[in-house]
């Protein structure tokens, strides 16, 4: 990508194209297109006085609400970088970021006050500026760029630190606009598309809705956290086309769901966050869902791998082929394979990946060579060149020199009909090194069964060393802000039951 590429400041560019189009739907609040423009404009004319906003990237801590979709937008408007907190985070993993990121500005939401003190506690030199407090701030007359470089900084997202601290993903406006051009080539744009956001803005899948709705002119109903009933019912209204969860909310919908059947207004249902149990899949073309696995990362702006809607039902289980802008290959100790169905790390290469880890070069070094990104993922491709995602390596389980991989057996606990939601990870063995115990969580109807009936269950479909040998039943699985599974605090709960 050229460094002297640039294209017309987004919201502007909508506001001129479509205004009177609606942009946001949340709750009572319609906005059109020209209202968020206005919105937007208003609220960075006010903090464009505030020193910090200057000064480094600017760090938010905000709720799915419309004010955190406005606080969005105006530092766009403006060109500046921002860092997207997790609010799920504790006071001490947000101040390593905020000090990591070098933020001198804090904007909060009202009602996570406390945790906003906490950080600056840790981080003297931030200031904490409120919605609503910058709301009431005198506004500073301001020029807003016309046109932004695609190689801005535009995000800065912190990954969930499987190991030691989480890095910040650098995602420049180039980066979200080829992510949405890819998709769109990939599903297609109706005028009539409007894509249901229940996941959070501050991670990438949520983030991204938003940067579609700018760049496409698309409708986004944001819901302020993930309700099954609250998803359905807005399906069911027959207005939403498009849906993005992760598995185990898609399996909590189709629980609320029943016997019901969704409208054919509902075009996709993208399912990101790791490999999908093949009998959530099977159960979704029984019911005509229009569910597509998904593969991507922060690192590369949400999704780079998506299922074509034409295969939805030949290839169910992969995750798809690279999005029009994007490549992929699988290598294996520096070979790059071509064997179909022979599994190796998923590479990655194209205008959406990031270009590294805020002040990261080592970071960025081990990740990113020759322009892929090594992902860390497991998978292979079949013979037609789908790819099928296997499992995080920091998650893969070597028992007896054998590799056993997690989803695998997590897709067989949740085929039997007592089965919710099932997590895997490696326990230390001294004769095998590591072998599997198994988390489930029971459904609430016909959950009754037992550790040893799970067991034998396993060591029907499964080789004898990938079968758990422990099951432990939970009423909930450890899961991160966009419910994916975090496989790596499993063993921590196994040590809390065991003792």
């Amino acid at each position: 990508m050229a460094g002297d590429e640039s294209l017309p400041n987004w919201l502007p560019k909508r506001r001129a194209l479509t205004p009177e189009r609606i942009a946001l739907i949340a709750d009572e609040t319609v906005w059109t297109f020209a209202e968020l423009y206005e919105r937007a404009r208003h609220f960075a004319l006010r903090i464009s006085g505030l020193k910090g906003v200057a000064e480094a990237p600017v760090a938010l801590l905000l709720r799915n609400t419309p004010d955190a979709v406005v606080c969005i937008h105006a530092l766009m408007l403006m060109g500046k970088a921002q860092v997207l907190f997790n609010t799920r985070l504790a006071a001490p993993e947000l101040a390593f970021q905020a000090a990591d990121a070098g933020s001198k500005l804090l904007i909060y939401d009202s009602s996570l006050k406390e945790k906003a003190l906490q950080i600056r506690e840790a981080n003297p030199g931030i200031e904490l500026v409120s919605i609503a407090q910058a709301r009431l701030l005198p506004p500073v007359a301001t020029e807003f760029p016309a046109e932004v470089p695609l190689e801005t900084p535009h995000t800065i997202l912190y990954t969930s630190g499987t190991t030691g601290h989480p890095k910040g993903v650098v995602l420049s406006w180039g980066n979200h606009w080829w992510s949405a051009i890819g998709s769109c080539l990939n599903l297609g744009l109706r005028e009539a598309d409007c894509w249901l956001c229940c996941l959070p803005l501050f991670h990438v899948s949520g983030l991204s809705i938003l940067m579609k709705s700018v760049i496409y002119g698309m409708t986004v109903v944001l819901h302020s956290a993930f309700d099954p009933k609250a998803v359905n019912q807005a399906i069911m209204a027959g207005k939403i086309t498009h849906i993005s969860v992760v598995s185990a909310m898609l399996a909590r919908m189709l629980a609320d769901l029943e016997d019901a059947v969704y409208p054919s207004a509902l075009r996709t249902v993208l399912l990101g966050g790791g490999p999908v149990p093949r009998p959530l899949l099977e159960t979704c073309a029984q019911k005509g869902i229009p569910a597509y696995q998904t593969y991507g990362l922060t690192e590369t702006a949400s999704q780079i791998v998506t299922l074509a809607p034409e295969y939805m039902l030949g290839k169910i289980g992969s995750a798809g082929k690279p999005l029009f802008p994007a490549k992929l290959r699988i290598e294996a100790d520096g070979r790059i394979i071509d064997t179909p169905g022979e599994i190796g790390e998923i590479v990655v290469k194209g205008p959406n990946v990031t270009q590294g880890y805020y002040r990261r070069d080592d970071a960025t070094a081990r990740a990113i060579r020759g322009g892929w990104l090594y992902t860390g993922d497991l998978g292979y491709l079949d013979e037609d060149g789908f790819l099928y995602v296997v499992d995080r390596r920091s998650d893969l389980i070597i028992s007896g020199g054998e590799n056993v991989y997690p989803a695998e057996i997590e897709e067989v606990l949740a085929a039997h009909p007592a089965v919710a939601e099932a997590g895997v990870t490696g326990r230390a063995s001294e004769r095998w090194g590591q072998v599997p115990i198994a988390f489930v969580k029971l459904r609430a109807s016909d959950g009754q069964v037992s550790e040893q009936e799970l067991i034998a269950f396993c060591e029907s479909r499964l080789a004898r060393y990938k079968v758990p040998v422990a099951v432990y039943f939970v009423a909930e699985l450890p899961r991160n802000a966009a419910n994916k599974l975090l496989r790596r605090k499993l063993a921590t709960l196994a040590e809390g039951i065991e003792r």
